[in-house]
């Protein structure tokens, strides 16, 4: 008998750890190569690890709610052959978490010691690792939820594996009843101005009769912390141009029906517009950019996402990777096969990871225009509203004409501590200019 480590694979790009959310097998549970081991959930996206031999599994390392860094062992998995312990080439990463703590727990400490004496905010964020155990994103989310500071964090007992805190620790400690932990010694406050009424920061809700609680599941969560973190970080700016669609229309309505003869698929307005946004940061390469602390990374690559509303209700954002490298027939299949299977939830962590620049297109919903949330570390994101037939002023060599025609508004919001009002504004009218000078002639 041999023994093999299953060594948690890479999740996508910058995705270095993942929460064990489900063992599909148990311990002595015979497993096929192939064969789906075990649920995993990171910051993205759900994912299912397969095992890469057949054998026994002996040993589960990394247990429900635990939090695996990427490269390590998760289980011990028993195979035939020699008797020597087989472990796969990428097992080496297995022993940076132990670093990463150690520099992480230096760093909190020093910055500790650096500060003065204060107390421990509620709604301060929680240290990824404090007192020498690691917190994982599960357990930090819970804590910001309930309120409960790094100092009382600390002190709960921890039964996971080295001490760790699990969910079921924090249930626990919530239901046994909290203790605050006192704090330290501060210089007294000035006087507060009396009669000035201070709102809380998170009020009680009063619920009545007929109301129903729905507890966010873990992805809406998950959105929910993205957006926040995205407005407290960038100030918002949004630009709107009004996109005279006509051409794009009367095109389209006449080669849908070949295109989907001929490739098998239907061509919409996503992968249109997607094209006119890839000329417009050909033109203005500043777009497509991200915020690393105060460097500005200007990307190469131009990677756009598509925001995808899913049957749950929940969005995802998959991208299109090297869209200024694909033809319109490429951009299309790439939108609809992506589509396709985020509706089915079939997307891979690398394919909702690395994009620098996203369209939402919420004239799928019958919506005008919008002011959308940018997608971090991105710096900017247009919104596609709904075509529509307005009566507009048209100009003629024989003199002005009011004509019906296919108008639709874009919505460009960008963060402003790297885009200027005139680069946002002229970015979105020339998106509008590439989709206004349509080649009525043009062939697929």
């Amino acid at each position: 008998m041999a023994q093999f480590e299953l060594i948690l694979p890479k999740m996508g790009e910058s995705v270095a750890e993942a929460t064990i959310t489900t063992w599909l097998k148990n311990e002595g549970d015979f497993i096929e190569a192939e064969e789906s081991i075990v649920e995993v959930a990171t910051d993205k996206v759900d994912s299912e690890v397969p095992s890469p031999v057949s054998g026994t599994l002996v040993k589960i390392i990394s247990n429900v709610n635990d939090v695996a860094q990427v490269g390590a062992a998760i289980a011990i998995i028993e195979t035939e052959g020699s008797g020597e312990t087989t472990i796969e080439a990428e097992s080496a990463p297995a022993r940076a978490p132990a670093i990463e703590e150690v520099v992480a727990e230096i760093e909190t400490k020093a910055a500790a010691a650096a500060q003065t004496v204060t107390t421990s905010a509620p709604n301060a964020p929680i240290a990824k690792n404090s007192n020498g155990r690691f917190y994982s994103p599960l357990v930090r989310s819970m804590a910001k939820e309930e309120g409960i500071s790094q100092a009382e964090l600390d002190q709960i007992t921890g039964s996971g594996k080295d001490g760790r805190v699990t969910k079921k620790d924090v249930l626990a400690y919530l239901k046994a009843g909290r203790t605050v932990p006192a704090p330290a010694a501060t210089p007294a406050p000035a006087p507060r101005i009396p009669n000035i009424p201070v709102a809380a920061a998170n009020p009680s809700i009063t619920t009545s009769a007929g109301d129903e609680i729905i507890e966010m599941d873990r992805m809406r969560k998950l959105i929910a912390d993205h957006m926040v973190n995205s407005v407290q970080t960038s100030p918002h700016v949004t630009s709107f141009v009004e996109a005279d669609m006509t051409k794009v229309v009367l095109w389209r309505n006449k080669k849908k029906k070949s295109f989907q003869e001929k490739y098998g698929e239907k061509i919409t307005f996503t992968p249109i517009i997607m094209e006119a946004i890839v000329k417009a940061i050909q033109d203005f390469p500043m777009i497509n950019v991200s915020v690393d602390g105060s460097n500005i990374i200007k990307h190469g690559n131009i990677n756009v996402g598509m925001a995808a509303a899913l049957p749950s209700g929940n969005l995802i954002v998959p991208v299109v990777k090297n869209a200024d490298q694909l033809s319109l027939l490429g951009i299309t299949k790439a939108v609809n096969d992506l589509a396709n299977r985020a509706r089915n939830n079939e997307l891979k962590p690398d394919e909702i990871s690395g994009g620098t620049y996203t369209l939402t297109n919420v004239g799928t919903f019958g919506n005008l225009l919008g002011t959308p949330i940018i997608n971090q570390p991105q710096v900017a994101i247009m919104a596609a509203g709904a075509i529509v037939k307005r009566p507009a002023v048209v100009e003629t060599p024989e003199g002005d004409l009011i004509a019906v025609r296919h108008k639709m508004f874009l919505s460009h919001s960008y963060d402003h501590r790297i885009v200027d009002g005139a680069l946002g504004g002229m970015f979105v009218k020339r998106v509008a200019e590439y989709l206004e000078a349509w080649d009525m002639n043009r062939e697929i």
